[in-house]
């Protein structure tokens, strides 16, 4: 064999190397994608982004709400913590009526017992019978009553959706993802653990904020519903032993 054909067929051997590598190089690429966060959401499909999107939207609308929430029960815990002081230190229920009534910022249970006095004091002025009068002002508690926890309550149900329903759009987002993943697949000769990782890693990351999204709601929602029903006791309560106690005044 000639110098010129060993020199002919040495070049032809690097250029078919050349064309090897610059062909194997987006493959080489690809087996170590940028696997950060902001990448893989970045780099998922639509369907899986547009999940990812409804429940960073519902998580921080539970947030909002459990803030809420956690300030209107501590206000009314508080309210109510103070007006029953008040009540049982034993004065005068007109003068406790008239400045429950001109309070701003009364609480539920003075609206309970404001309620109940009005009408009370309403059928005595009237002359109507004891029972009457015991069984109107029963019935005004109950009402006004059942408007408080009807606002305490208020949203509650929400959180429960939110809690309940977010796992599942987490769990479609990642079942979509991972059926893209292994459709592309289908155009790989030999497929690796490293051609499929990036896309199961992209899908599972909206499970992971479904879950994000609904433990807290329902921890919340849990906490919340328990402080309520507390309320309501202490409400129902009252409103019990101040009937007694118009009913002796009667």
């Amino acid at each position: 064999m000639t110098v010129a054909a060993l020199e002919i067929e040495h070049s032809a051997a690097f250029v078919v190397n050349r064309l090897e590598l610059d062909y194997r190089l987006p493959a080489r690429l690809y087996l170590h994608p940028d696997l950060s966060f902001v990448a893989m959401v970045a780099h998922a499909s639509v369907v899986v982004q547009a999940v990812m999107v409804l429940l960073l939207l519902l998580s921080l609308w539970s947030w909002w709400q459990i803030f809420l929430k956690m300030f209107a029960l501590k206000r009314a815990a508080k309210s109510t913590d103070a007006f029953e002081d008040e009540f049982w230190k034993g004065g005068d229920l007109n003068a406790l009526y008239q400045r429950a009534s001109q309070s701003r910022d009364a609480g539920a249970m003075e609206r309970i017992f404001t309620a109940g006095f009005r009408e009370y004091a309403k059928h005595r002025k009237q002359g109507t019978s004891s029972a009457a009068t015991m069984d109107s002002a029963r019935r005004a508690m109950r009402a006004t009553f059942q408007r408080e926890i009807d606002m305490l309550e208020a949203n509650l149900a929400g959180l429960a959706t939110v809690g309940s329903v977010s796992p599942y759009i987490g769990l479609f987002g990642t079942v979509w993802g991972i059926m893209n993943a292994f459709r592309g697949l289908s155009n790989v000769s030999q497929a690796t653990l490293a051609q499929v990782a990036p896309g199961i890693a992209e899908a599972l990351i909206a499970t992971a904020i479904g879950l994000f999204a609904a433990i807290p709601a329902v921890v919340a929602y849990n906490r919340y519903t328990h402080d309520v029903d507390r309320l309501a006791t202490r409400f129902e309560t009252f409103i019990e032993e101040f009937s007694n106690i118009l009913q002796r005044q009667g």
